[in-house]
Formats: structure tokens, sequence, C-alpha cells
């Protein structure tokens, strides 16, 4: 959970809601998700249990235990081969809304962030390097604690 760079078209618009918020979307794959829910479930339903889970807890179905199964509109789109061009912002503190616009670079996606006080976590900002080492490497966590800096965003932490 932070800051995570995702691959869009150029011309990428994420959904919103009537009110004009953003839909948080999920990353990744609904289809692998689903199959890997499938089977986990089948696993479940045929006593095969995790190591992790408890005696009380082999007694829930397994969508008491493991949730309700994934669900496709909850998932980014799969974009055509090679449309995925630009580099947009997500926060991933829910499962993901964009803080960006999409860029072609992660420079171009740095200065957009620095120059717009984006938020890196909560209120705090970041510096345009920070930003820049966290597009290269795709992603932050929310937040560091150190005793030396206190609580940083994982933004400024990676700078």
């Amino acid at each position: 959970m932070g800051r995570e760079v995702r691959m869009v078209p150029a011309d990428w618009q994420h959904p919103q809601d009537d009110s004009g918020e953003y839909i948080p979307l999920f990353d990744g794959n609904f289809a692998e998700r689903a199959s890997e829910y499938a089977e986990e479930k089948a696993k479940w339903e045929g006593g095969e249990f995790p190591d992790y889970a408890s005696e009380e807890n082999r007694s829930m179905s397994y969508e008491e235990w493991g949730g309700s199964a994934p669900v496709e509109s909850d998932y980014m789109p799969i974009f055509a081969e090679g449309s995925a061009t630009h580099l947009c912002m997500y926060e991933t503190c829910t499962e993901g809304t964009p803080i960006s616009p999409a860029f072609k670079t992660p420079e171009e996606l740095a200065r957009w962030l620095a120059d717009n006080g984006a938020s890196a976590f909560g209120y705090q900002t970041a510096s345009y390097e920070s930003w820049l080492a966290t597009c290269k490497q795709g992603w932050a966590i929310s937040a560091v604690i150190t005793p030396k800096t206190g609580l940083v965003s994982g933004v400024e932490f990676n700078g």
C-alpha cells in the first residue's frame, strides 16, 4: 500500500462514479485472480486448508474465511498489447485511484507530481528527486518511521 506507477494508454481516463469520484481499481489480471480464487475455494471445500487456518476457521465457508470471489469491474482493464505506453501514479491505500495524469516518461511524471504537490502520504508531498526515484522504481510503501527522520512518506524515503 502506498504509491504505484501503472502503465496506461496515453488517453486513459480512469472510471468515475456519478459524483465524479474515481472508482478504485485493483491492479493485476482479473482472470488470473479469479482462477486462483476458484482453486483456493476448491481446495478449502475439499478439506485442504492452509496451515495458518485455525480449527475454528475450518468450520467456515470459504467465502466467510477468504472473502467474496473477485469481480471483473473491480480490476484495471487489460490494455491491448503495445497500447499502455504512459505512466500514471496511483495511490494504493484503497484498491487504487490515480493521483496524476498519464505521462510518457518518469521525468515528466515526477515533475508533475512535485510541481502540483501531489500527496506522497496523507498531507505530505515530496521532492522531484524523490518522486523520480519512485517513478523509476515503480512503487513506494505508504510511510517509513526511523529514529533519525521520524515519520516520512515512502516516496520521500526512496529519494
